[in-house]
């Protein structure tokens, strides 16, 4: 078996140093060499600081010890996301990382709680969640992985400063190995075959290597610009195509949740940090001008801005083939789904896992590669029909974007997805699913859609003991709850970041 010998990983950033680490730690059995480069003169986009539960696994995966890595991203804990204005204006619900209730005699909690609230002998959903019950009164504790009570169970994430990430993880890099060049890439040269030869560099030198990484943000320096591999342009599903981003003063305790509000034409996220907060507005420039976007989140910060509005432009979509003959596409470059439901960093530590599962040699065989591709596609068409879910729901008629909006057909995969829901409360799993049963529950849930037909295996079941069984079940949570301290206090006590 030829062996790569040298990989080049054009890009720095989160997604870079994600990259870098992760190989380095892969291959250190072959101590391959690896080289990263990048510009501080390019600069990254940076603003992604809200992750999904993986994150974990990601870290654990290279052995970082999770208090220093909170201490050393100013990080704070994410029990889920809360989403206001989204069905109505003035309504609320919460996307936990947790399952609601327990099983009742093999019938899962759900339907169970769907007839008694029917009947209302049940309270709201969100009682029954331990991780929703915390996040209201803005407290935090570990799950006990001790317990075998399926209530206890939960999963948490983390807020955290993406920039200082990137830092962290070339240390990480550096140590094992990795050379980092601090230098613009000018020329890109194919081989014959159509395959990356090498990369030419502003100062004169040139770099080769057997794979690339491409982890150039939105332009694609290799995957596109030299490869022309192709973008599939998403847009009429999700027409939102630009942001404002502003960092302000951590006014308030941070919350142990990422705060979503929808807007006139589109929505604003809320990231805390333990010394800041990270702002922004997600938005359709069809609706609104970009000077407009940017007044209003200024308007509607906590705290005074510590950094000017920057406004980006995308195009919601993803490329044709993530991995392209000796390229592989990471982060932006590979595509963009809006961060409603903070993917983006998720979407790069699953990208390196199928470079890992599907690891080449120089041959670079077709079908690792073609199967790593089709993975990948499923599981971007999987997080946008997810995604869509939360505009076709809403409930709201209020703005033209809004009205916009509830006209756009939908995939067939959702569809029949939305519909199969509203008849019998059946969850459709298809194959690459980012998103629990749980977390298409929380959606159905929080846009007040309840199906028609009730599950047949719930009517062998008394309502009174039904309903004495939900009242315990809340109990117990209303009482685990009660033991939780405050976010803040959390932090203060285990992880509080070194004062600047």
């Amino acid at each position: 078996m030829n062996y790569i010998k040298k990989i080049i990983i054009v890009g720095g950033g989160t997604a870079g140093w994600m990259a870098a680490a992760s190989l380095a730690q892969f291959l250190k059995q072959r101590k391959t060499e690896i080289h990263l480069i990048e510009s501080a003169e390019i600069g990254t986009i940076g603003v992604g600081e809200a992750t999904l539960p993986g994150i974990r696994d990601f870290n654990a995966s290279l052995g970082i010890d999770e208090i220093d890595f909170i201490k050393k991203t100013q990080a704070t804990f994410k029990l889920g996301i809360e989403f206001n204005d989204w069905k109505t204006l003035g309504s609320t619900f919460f996307h936990p990382f947790a399952h609601y209730g327990a099983p009742i005699d093999g019938v899962d909690f759900y339907p169970i709680w769907q007839r008694l609230y029917k009947q209302q002998k049940a309270k709201p959903l969100m009682h029954y969640c331990l991780p929703t019950i915390m996040a209201a009164q803005n407290k935090f504790s570990q799950p006990n992985l001790n317990t075998q009570s399926p209530l206890a169970r939960y999963h948490y994430a983390f807020h955290f400063d993406a920039s200082r990430y990137a830092t962290y993880l070339r240390d990480y890099a550096e140590k094992y190995g990795v050379i980092r060049h601090e230098e613009k890439i000018v020329d890109v040269k194919l081989l014959d075959n159509g395959y990356i030869g090498s990369v030419g560099l502003e100062k004169g030198d040139e770099l080769s290597g057997d794979l690339f990484i491409d982890c150039s943000g939105f332009r694609g320096l290799l995957i596109e610009g030299a490869l022309k591999t192709g973008y599939e342009d998403w847009s009429h599903w999700l027409p939102v195509n630009s942001a404002v981003a502003v960092q302000s003063e951590a006014k308030f305790a941070p919350t142990s949740f990422t705060k979503t509000t929808a807007l006139d034409a589109g929505w604003q996220w809320r990231i805390p940090l333990q010394h800041r907060v990270g702002n922004g507005y997600v938005y359709c420039d069809n609706f609104i001008e970009d000077h407009a976007a940017s007044e209003v989140l200024l308007s509607r910060l906590d705290g005074n801005p510590i950094t000017q509005p920057r406004t980006i432009k995308f195009t919601t979509g993803r490329r044709k083939k993530f991995w392209n003959k000796n390229c592989v596409a990471l982060g932006l470059s590979s595509g963009f789904l809006e961060p409603l439901e903070s993917t983006s960093i998720s979407l790069i530590q699953t990208g390196i896992g199928k470079l890992l599962m599907f690891f080449p040699d120089t041959g670079f065989n077709e079908n690792d590669i073609n199967e790593a591709n089709r993975l990948a596609a499923i599981e971007m068409e999987r997080i946008r029909d997810f995604i869509l879910l939360h505009y076709t729901l809403s409930q709201r008629t209020d703005s033209a974007f809004w009205r916009h909006v509830k006209t756009i057909p939908l995939p067939e995969t959702l569809a029949n997805k939305i519909n199969l829901f509203r008849r019998r409360g059946h969850l459709v799993n298809y194959e690459g699913e980012s998103f629990t049963d749980a977390s298409w529950i929380s959606m159905y849930n929080g846009f007040g859609v309840l199906s028609e037909i009730e599950d047949i295996r719930v009517e062998q079941f008394d309502i009174s003991a039904l309903e004495a069984q939900l009242n315990q079940m809340e109990q117990l949570l209303q009482s685990a709850s009660m033991h939780a301290i405050s976010h803040q206090a959390f932090i203060q006590k285990f992880c509080a970041a070194e004062p600047r």
